[in-house]
């Protein structure tokens, strides 16, 4: 395909995709409705479920603004030929191919952070602020951007220099080895995240001797669950909202607890939440998933040895001469129509997970104190309640809050 073609057929993809994603959203943002289920009442009050609506609506319409306004940028960029602009400001101040590369990224990143803080700063200073959520403070704010560009140059900078390194000295065979290293990065981030990269952020400190405690390792030990650790995270600095999670892989696990939740929850909530958690674990979700993902990255890797080469692709962005970092770019656009597939599986696969985990929770624990903390964090962070059907199948990781109450009714009552 001819370097003009291509380009009309990025463009293409890239409206393409901004219809999709606005359809979704304004029919998800029109199926909102303003009577409380009955299922909810006694844990949300009227006032508190209007407020969710204005929420829910509120972030609909930021999301048109800055979807609109991205895309418009895209469309802008691609057509203007800034892609090849750029790569050809740094030719002659980059020698090194690998560097050059690496430098061209860097730019963009820059360039589209710059671009997105105004965004980045409504969305945290007054959305979430005029909601109740917001605990970020100007010094928290900078200092995560600040953080965020030394991981990226550190870890993103090392990876890419890797991979970059892989395509340019073995050619098209590149995608095997290039797979091995990413095997390896995933697994070292699922085993140290939580020890090395989290406490970058936040702050970790183990849980307090107590009750909680106690019935943690106690439900632990019931259900014969390798637990490590249990940590309490500061995630109040940044916001209201509650969340918890575990890490690690083989025999040691840690669990990590937001103080919010703690705050916000009964014990029995809290196993229930943790047993949930340990769903995942015993039905091998997280290792099918990891396994799942792998495969999904053999096949982005593979594709993209059948691309990376072409020079009409550089040609397309704006570029004089064959660029892998220009052919990057264009691959990423043109594999857009198969991620969207991809990522309808895996949300299928995530909400189906996400039923069995609470199905375990209910079997093994109980199923009251889960649909109790369900409602609870749904009500903390003023979650859509009645989402369109079209939105949750192609957005939803998580079945909505009813459907998932519905589902545990048959262990609550049995």
């Amino acid at each position: 395909m001819a370097a003009d073609q291509l380009l009309y057929l990025l463009l293409a993809i890239v409206v393409a995709d901004y219809l999709i994603d606005q359809c979704l959203d304004w029919v998800n943002y029109r199926h909102a409705q303003t009577a409380l289920p009955d299922r909810l009442k006694g844990v949300y009050d009227e006032e508190e479920y209007l407020k969710s609506q204005r929420y829910q609506k509120t972030r609909t319409r930021f999301g048109f603004i800055t979807s609109a306004f991205s895309t418009l940028v895209s469309i802008l960029v691609l057509s203007l030929g800034g892609f090849g602009l750029l790569d050809a400001y740094l030719r002659p101040l980059v020698v090194d191919p690998i560097l050059l590369s690496l430098c061209f990224f860097g730019a963009l990143m820059i360039l589209s952070d710059v671009a997105n803080l105004p965004f980045q700063w409504y969305s945290t200073f007054v959305i979430e602020e005029r909601f109740g959520f917001n605990k970020t403070n100007l010094k928290t704010f900078i200092m995560d951007k600040l953080k965020g560009y030394l991981l990226t140059v550190i870890i993103g900078g090392g990876l890419g220099y890797v991979l970059l390194w892989l395509i340019m000295e073995l050619g098209s065979s590149f995608w095997l080895y290039a797979l091995g290293v990413v095997t390896l990065f995933v697994l070292f981030a699922n085993l140290f995240y939580t020890s090395l990269v989290l406490p970058l952020f936040n702050k970790l400190s183990p849980l307090e001797e107590g009750d909680l405690k106690g019935q943690i390792e106690a439900y632990a030990k019931k259900v014969n669950f390798p637990l490590d650790n249990i940590f309490v995270i500061d995630g109040s600095k940044r916001s209201t909202k509650a969340n918890a999670f575990f890490s690690g892989l083989g025999k040691k696990k840690k669990v990590v607890l937001y103080d919010t939740l703690i705050e916000k929850q009964s014990e029995d909530e809290l196993v229930a939440v943790l047993a949930h958690e340990v769903g995942h674990y015993k039905k091998k979700h997280i290792i099918t998933s990891l396994l799942l993902s792998l495969v999904q990255m053999s096949i982005t890797f593979y594709v993209m040895s059948l691309l990376i080469f072409n020079m009409e692709l550089s040609l397309a962005l704006g570029g004089d001469e064959l660029a892998i970092h220009l052919n990057l770019i264009a691959f990423a656009l043109l594999y857009t129509p198969i991620s969207r597939l991809t990522g309808l599986f895996m949300n299928v696969l995530s909400r189906k997970n996400e039923y069995e985990a609470d199905a375990y929770a209910a079997s093994t624990f109980a199923a009251a104190p889960l649909q109790e903390s369900l409602k609870k964090l749904s009500v903390s962070s003023l979650s859509n309640l009645k989402p369109h059907p079209w939105y949750v199948f192609v957005h939803y990781s998580h079945p909505p809050l009813l459907k998932r109450l519905e589902a545990l009714d048959q262990f609550a009552t049995s």
